[in-house]
């Protein structure tokens, strides 16, 4: 995926202060515990496949094995399907993979969240710092694979344990990394996350409506990697932010989730935001020092494989929203 940073001087009035609890809000660490290594193999189920960009067989074939996976944790599955274009014109045969919980969705029972993340692959390693490797296509095992497994694992777990606090659904977007490559020395936001457009501008307002909120997941399998307050996040869901990072405290991850503001990024939670008016977040990764790229050195290189996924990682980010979920 490319995820544009803008830094913008209207951070300044965000606050980079410690996120404050409320007295007695402090949390208590639950037992349930995500698994690193089950995320892991999800991962690498999905780079087995190879690069899945799109109209590919590969791209279709691990649809399929989305689907079969979120179903096996008693998922009922949708697929929302499409034919999107692409920057320069490519028709884009599009599968947004929607799964659903199975608590009803009566208001009166538990609050529901939405889940997402991408599952293409980037066409293009147009961020690769070999030239000769900009026409390439990216494993993303990062970006993309990352996100869908830790969602596959929060399943397992919902599905093994019943006494969540929280209804969940989970989005799979498609198209989210046809974005303009770098060396066309064009710019284009609206080329970027086009299944989470589609989805945002095609969700019955009923559908919106029974989110109390949603989280992006985005890299969250780097290794070294550190998740800072994106500014969108905060500009339209700063109660979520606060409620991720504070559970993210009480998991003992709070290292992991940095109380420090960044720029803005263009990702799949501002069609959800902007569209579909569900306060969405976004969970992605930020390297401050890295001169390659502020996503890291892998972003959108041919190095973005199973070598460079941490484990770590994938336990930080997954066992803060089973904190979230089952406190």
């Amino acid at each position: 995926m490319k995820y544009f940073l803008s830094v913008f001087v209207a951070m300044v009035l965000i606050s980079c202060g410690t996120t404050k609890k409320s007295q007695g809000e402090e949390q208590k660490a639950v037992s349930i515990m995500f698994s690193a290594d089950s995320a892991y193999a999800f991962c690498a189920a999905q780079c087995q496949y190879g690069p899945r960009t799109m109209n590919s067989e590969a791209h279709e074939a691990c649809a399929r094995w989305i689907v079969d996976k979120f179903k096996q944790y008693g998922c009922a599955v949708e697929l929302q399907q499409t034919n999107l274009k692409g920057y320069d014109g490519t028709i884009l045969k599009s599968t947004n993979i929607i799964a659903k919980s199975q608590e009803p969705r009566d208001n009166s029972q538990k609050p529901r969240i939405l889940i997402c993340a991408h599952w293409d692959s980037r066409p293009w390693a147009d961020n690769d710092p070999d030239s000769a490797n900009w026409h390439k296509p990216v494993m993303a095992a990062n970006d993309g694979a990352s996100g869908v497994a830790v969602m596959l694992e929060i399943a397992r777990q919902l599905q093994l344990n019943d006494s969540a606090n929280l209804a969940v659904d989970f989005i799979c977007f498609d198209a989210e990394d046809w974005g303009t490559p770098q060396w066309t020395d064009e710019s284009d936001g609206d080329s970027w996350a086009l299944g989470a457009q589609y989805w945002a501008t095609n969700c019955p307002k009923s559908i919106a409506n029974s989110y109390q909120y949603g989280i992006l997941l985005d890299m969250v399998g780097g290794q070294s990697a550190r998740f800072y307050r994106e500014y969108f996040s905060m500009k339209y869901a700063r109660n979520v932010v606060e409620k991720v990072w504070q559970a993210a405290n009480a998991a003992g991850y709070g290292s992991f989730f940095p109380a420090e503001n960044t720029g803005g990024v263009t990702d799949d939670h501002l069609p959800l935001n902007e569209k579909a008016g569900i306060p969405c977040i976004d969970i992605i990764n930020h390297y401050p020092d890295c001169e390659q790229s502020s996503f890291g050195p892998t972003w959108h290189t041919i190095n973005d494989d199973l070598q460079h996924i941490d484990k770590n990682t994938l336990q930080a980010v997954g066992q803060t929203l089973i904190q979230l979920i089952f406190s």
